[in-house]
């Protein structure tokens, strides 16, 4: 069977999902287009902070009569199973919700982000029984131990990009650790986010562990935030956004937060490197999604003997790519989220066209519906350039060439980001040693990007995050500490 559908033929949860019910919109919501065709097609609902306080009340309510947060574990663990077990069950459906208004291809959805979400919750849910406190060394006298437990009711924030498997990446921690979550996704891409809660108490999740509140930053994302039976704040987004959700914090009290944040990461090609398969690697990571992802790659730096011939193997992936809807099953090249996104990045685009700067390929709009934007790449940009200073958030590659390994790093370190570094090398000593000195949180070496192996955390230095997703740390971040110290 073909996952192609027709788009107007869709149904879709329109409202928030508070307990073990749909609500549906009340008052004006927030007009949504869809990205393949520029279509309105829905209204998302905006949750006021009436609203996401009942949302909260129903996590507090829940956690006490459920008892959730000290279950025996493994009974944590076992509900978990059974939801990511109906996530796969239900692939179709939630690949075809969330192709309809995100920039995600179906085909991909159906064998990347919902199996790969289904995987996630496995993957967290075994740490419930698995991860505890610990025995501290004491005098003869005493007993120190530390203790942890869960917070309570943990707020998140996921982006539009991948709207499925970054819900999974704020869930599946947070309710294996014994929390619940009120969550809002994006104004943007919110349904698949409702039906995929709506799949969990199918599973036998106790109602009300998960709530989703459907709105913008200003309102609902802010009346999370602040809210103060939110014990903590999980966000993926960007800097700016991440700046204000620090702000908004601090002056309302204090709580953990983690910040997964923007990147302008830097891929660094040497002479000795494999250049097809660096090639393949490098274009992959700036056309899938169409760039628009925090880690992509968009900052080539290629040792100057070997740029040229590089640069001819990138062009012809960028050429070949053919856009398409995402309802289509054969689409590979996704659209941008919006118009008001894809005239920024050709914004960007076009300043950054000045003096030697030579565009090699793409720089425009792609012709027909929708909102495409051709894969680009800027040969000759310096530091100063718009195109490697901001994160375009689109397929844009920039080329930079060097000719000494000092100067690959200082072209690396850029002032603002410190997401993720791509590194292509045969030379295993240096690998090794760039790897330490690059201000990444995460490097790739003759690779780009991250495999399904979800122990690997994420997270960036600099103005690029605070704290990890994914990873023992994103479950033990769900968690706090209690020390005890008991005289015997």
């Amino acid at each position: 069977m073909s996952l192609t559908f027709d788009p107007d033929r869709l149904p879709l949860p329109i409202g928030h999902w508070i307990g073990d019910r749909l609500i549906p919109a009340s008052g004006e919501g927030l007009r949504m287009r869809r990205p393949s065709d520029g279509r309105a097609y829905a209204d998302c609902p905006v949750a006021s902070a009436d609203l996401v306080d009942e949302a909260v009340a129903t996590a507090q309510a829940a956690l006490k009569t459920s008892n959730w947060g000290n279950l025996r574990p493994r009974e944590r663990t076992n509900i978990l199973h059974r939801w990511a077990t109906l996530i796969e069950a239900e692939a179709e459906t939630l690949a075809k919700v969330e192709a309809l208004s995100s920039t995600r291809p179906v085909g991909q959805l159906v064998a990347g982000d919902v199996a790969v979400t289904a995987e996630q919750i496995r993957f967290f849910a075994e740490f419930a029984d698995k991860e505890g406190g610990d025995l501290a060394p004491t005098d003869d006298g005493s007993l120190g131990l530390v203790m942890t437990e869960p917070y309570g009711v943990v707020g998140a924030i996921t982006p539009w990009n991948f709207p499925l498997s970054m819900a999974g990446w704020k869930l599946g921690p947070a309710l294996a650790a014994g929390n619940a979550v009120v969550l809002k996704p994006s104004e943007m891409t919110p349904f698949s986010t409702v039906l995929l809660a709506q799949l969990a108490v199918k599973a036998g999740l106790p109602a009300g562990l998960i709530n989703i509140v459907l709105g913008d930053g200003p309102t609902t994302g802010a009346a999370i935030t602040r809210h103060p039976g939110i014990a903590k704040v999980s966000f993926t987004g960007s800097t700016a956004a991440g700046s204000a959700i620090m702000a908004d914090i601090a002056r309302t009290g204090v709580k953990p937060m983690t910040l997964e944040l923007g990147g302008k990461s830097p891929q660094i090609v040497f002479a000795d490197a494999d250049l097809d398969k660096a090639a393949a690697a490098i274009a992959t990571s700036v056309l899938s999604n169409a760039g628009q992802a925090c880690v992509a790659g968009s900052r080539l730096l290629v040792e100057r003997s070997v740029a040229d011939a590089l640069l001819e193997r990138i062009v012809g992936h960028m050429r070949a790519v053919r856009p398409g809807p995402t309802w289509n099953a054969d689409t590979r090249y996704s659209p941008i989220i919006s118009e008001r996104q894809r005239d920024r990045i050709h914004a960007i685009v076009s300043a950054s066209l000045t003096g030697s700067v030579e565009c090699l390929t793409g720089g425009g709009p792609m012709d027909g519906d929708g909102y495409f934007y051709a894969p680009t790449l800027l040969d000759g940009v310096d530091q100063t350039s718009p195109a490697v200073m901001e994160e375009i958030f689109g397929p844009v590659l920039t080329v930079q060439r060097f000719d000494a390994e000092e100067e690959a790093m200082a072209l690396a370190d850029h002032p603002t980001y410190g997401l993720a570094a791509g590194l292509y090398t045969r030379d295993l000593s240096r690998a090794l040693r760039l790897t330490r000195r690059l201000p990444a949180g995460t490097v790739w070496v003759n690779r780009y990007g991250r495999s399904r192996d979800h122990i690997l955390p994420t997270g960036g230095y600099k103005r690029s995050g605070i704290g990890k997703d994914l990873g023992r740390e994103a479950y033990l971040s769900n968690r706090r500490s209690k020390s005890v110290l008991i005289g015997l």
